[in-house]
């Protein structure tokens, strides 16, 4: 094996389609393999899943919601407490509302309906990879509005104080929880890419979060517009 073969083999980004549906599965799991990514492991249920992710460590997991032992909220969170490092990316043919709200407080980075093409999927597991939020259309705005109605609630007096940011900050903050890139914000804003970038990373120092993944987290939590 060459040394380039080598360094692409290391780069792989390890997936795992969890899927109770073996035709949808080995589909997903052929497009995935074609398109560079090495899927480490399949599973069609909860307690597989976890046991898999404990074993395997998988980079992305791919996670159906209907599953015959359970949901995939509830394997998201085995899997996230077996394998910490693990980024969640929900497939599923539900778009209801409890399904996605209880997928994202489980942990999920993002969450596309199976509607969405191959390209559009093997695009979301490059982005969940690289910690981006990903959600089909229009789901992230329920996202956001429900996490809203919560924080507008009377606060807890013993909640910590949210550090203050800035109005641009904010406004970068909200467009990061939408799923959009750097370089999307830079244009969407006006601003350069390294300006944008300058704004996450002063936005991860002030809440000391470690990335784009709990930056969204917090966003969705707190209900920051």
């Amino acid at each position: 094996m060459s040394h380039d073969t080598e360094d692409a083999a290391r780069q792989a980004v390890s997936v795992m389609v969890v899927d109770d549906h073996p035709m949808w599965r080995d589909g997903v799991s052929r497009d995935l393999t074609e398109a560079g990514f090495e899927v480490c492991a399949t599973a069609d249920g909860v307690a597989a899943a976890a046991r898999r992710a404990a074993a395997v460590r998988p980079d992305v997991v791919l996670m159906d919601m209907q599953l015959p032992d359970g949901n995939g909220a509830q394997a998201t969170g085995d899997i996230l407490r077996v394998s910490p490092d693990s980024r969640v990316l929900v497939l599923s043919a539900s778009a209801e509302r409890a399904d996605v709200l209880d997928a994202i407080k489980a942990g999920a980075t993002g969450y596309l309906v199976k509607s969405a093409s191959a390209a559009e999927l093997i695009a979301a597991v490059h982005a969940t990879a690289a910690g981006q939020a990903v959600f089909t259309p229009g789901l992230a705005g329920l996202v956001l509005g429900e996490f809203r109605r919560i924080a507008s609630a009377p606060a807890d007096r013993d909640t910590p104080h949210r550090p203050a940011l800035t109005d641009r900050e904010t406004e970068v903050l909200r467009l990061v929880a939408k799923g959009l890139s750097a370089k999307q914000i830079a244009t969407r804003l006006n601003l350069s890419h390294r300006t944008v970038e300058n704004h996450v990373q002063a936005t991860l120092r002030k809440l000391q979060l470690a990335n784009r993944v709990e930056l969204t987290r917090y966003a969705i939590e707190q209900g920051l517009e």
